[in-house]
């Protein structure tokens, strides 16, 4: 009997590492941490808010909040909404976006431009957060607007979600992925990609 129960916790770990093993992969960036209050008959009442963003730097990310009393618990509980709503971003030779595209939430407008390999990520605060989660190498970013980070995260998601792959575009069409890429004229593309493609 107590063989059978050690192999039982034998495997509830290996259960358990097998479980942690992708999570491990992922990156997470704390962007923002904000003292809120609420008043209330007593005085006020004080809590954390914490915005958070995790990506696995191969194409998939994620942001969520959390709010608590304590600033490590509020960073948590944003770390699991983030993992928690993951999602997946075709990217170009996984280094940098396929076309142009623009963001919007609320008052904040971002423009995410695709970039020529040697670029780097040219984006300020919470978007190079996200970029650099998601695993974008190149990439000319701006933010025009509010600086608010949590409606600019989410502007950048709305951009993102834009992202088409020629692959995606030429099921739609009914053409063929060459005669897609072909068209390109944006410069993101590496030379000698283009020459495989063609």
């Amino acid at each position: 009997m107590a063989r059978e129960d050690q192999r039982e916790g034998r495997g509830g770990r290996d259960r358990r590492r097998r479980d942690e093993e992708p999570e491990s992969e992922l990156v997470d960036k704390l962007v923002h941490i904000n003292r809120v209050a609420k008043t209330v008959k007593g005085g006020r009442n004080f809590q954390f808010a914490a915005l958070a963003v995790v990506g696995d730097q191969k194409g998939r990310v994620g942001f969520g909040q959390g709010k608590a009393r304590e600033v490590p618990e509020a960073i948590r509980k944003a770390t699991e909404e983030a993992k928690k709503t993951m999602v997946r971003i075709p990217l170009r030779e996984g280094r940098t976006l396929h076309h142009d595209v623009d963001g919007r939430w609320g008052a904040g407008k971002v423009t995410l431009r695709a970039a020529p390999p040697g670029t780097g990520i040219i984006a300020g605060g919470p978007m190079r957060a996200v970029l650099e989660s998601l695993g974008v190498q190149d990439v000319v970013a701006k933010s025009v607007g509010s600086s608010n980070p949590y409606n600019m995260i989410r502007a950048t998601f709305e951009a993102l979600k834009d992202q088409e792959s020629p692959r995606t575009v030429a099921a739609k069409r009914g053409l063929k992925v060459a005669d897609i890429v072909n068209r390109r004229n944006d410069g993101a593309s590496a030379p000698e990609a283009i020459d495989s493609q063609a």
